[in-house]
């Protein structure tokens, strides 16, 4: 395992929390036009119709925090979405190490998870704060 898989887990699932669409677009963008290689586990955010996908939801994430009360629905609604989509991103983006990496897996998994888990509260705890 070295430093760049490190942060790359770190950072996916940090900003998972906050806009996981716009992660996975934006991921599945830079690995669509070579811009990044990505892991074995994580070339699935490239095909187009994921790009497509991802791409809608970024646009309906959008306009769903501009809505106030609504854009907290959303959040609470979320968390059951970018917690465990964050783990996974985490865990897939050190997965590309081969099957004897199971073990690290889980644990960039467990981790990622939890710094989605910080992102997306911390967001939401924000934004209730804010609507009220």
């Amino acid at each position: 395992m070295d430093i760049p898989s490190i942060a790359l887990a770190a950072g996916l699932a940090w900003a998972s929390g906050l806009r996981l669409y716009v992660v996975l677009f934006m991921v599945g963008i830079a690995g669509y036009y070579g811009w990044i290689a990505l892991p074995t586990h994580l070339e699935v955010l490239a095909n187009p119709l994921v790009l497509a996908t991802t791409g809608t939801l970024s646009v309906a994430e959008f306009f769903a925090d501009k809505i106030p009360g609504f854009d907290s629905l959303w959040d609470a609604v979320h968390t059951f979405i970018r917690i465990p989509a964050g783990a996974l991103l985490a865990a897939g983006s050190v997965g590309a190490l081969g099957e004897d990496s199971l073990p690290l897996m889980v644990a960039a998994g467990l981790i990622g998870g939890t710094i989605t888990a910080g992102s997306h509260f911390t967001k939401a705890a924000t934004r209730i704060a804010i609507n009220h």
